[in-house]
């Protein structure tokens, strides 16, 4: 439940947005994201946490980082931790929940209602203290997955649980069509002329 005069402030932990996202078979447009949820209410903030390979020349998440940037939306980001795991498999850890929680707390006494687009349980202390402090939250997240992507007790603690299969048609990117080889563009022009 939204209304138009509560202010508003959207908290998107990237990486578990992404994964609930994929799970569905869907990408985000994060446009469409921002616009929908200002109809819902006065949006004061976006907030989009991730954390960033600075190791590699070319991180693939970085022209989505540098779009929104640009957009509207305040930016979190850290670098994140490579390490090698006892199997000699090289792994890579960039948790920014503490991030998103402070900048949640700090926020908190200029805004009616939170919207969490995270499944993750850890944020269940989070959305407490922030219930209260009279803030309302929405988590958003799945359980149309297999595994579901929210954790059962932040999904109970929530005041209202949005399901991301539900917002598909609103923030949903349309499906690309399938780019035909280059090779076969050039023949079917040719054979036009």
């Amino acid at each position: 439940m939204f209304y138009r005069d509560e202010r508003l402030a959207l908290f998107i932990d990237g990486a578990n947005l992404y994964a609930a996202a994929r799970a569905l078979g869907f990408d985000i447009d994060y446009k469409l994201l921002r616009q929908e949820f200002m109809r819902r209410g006065k949006l004061l903030r976006a907030f989009y946490y991730t954390a960033l390979i600075d190791s590699e020349e070319y991180s693939p998440i970085r022209p989505l980082v540098d779009w929104l940037h640009y957009n509207g939306f305040a930016m979190r980001t850290k670098p994140a931790k490579e390490y090698t795991d006892s199997l000699g498999r090289r792994k890579v850890k960039g948790n920014m929940d503490i991030e998103l929680a402070v900048d949640a707390l700090e926020l908190a006494p200029r805004l009616d209602h939170i919207v969490l687009f995270s499944g993750d349980g850890d944020f269940k202390p989070l959305v407490e203290c922030l219930q209260r402090r009279g803030v309302r939250v929405s988590v958003v997240s799945t359980i149309r997955s297999a595994p579901p992507m929210i954790a059962d007790d932040l999904r109970r603690q929530a005041d209202n649980f949005i399901e991301l299969d539900e917002l598909r048609e609103v923030i949903g990117r349309p499906p690309r069509e399938p780019r035909e080889p280059r090779v076969e563009r050039e023949q079917v022009a040719a054979e036009g002329e």
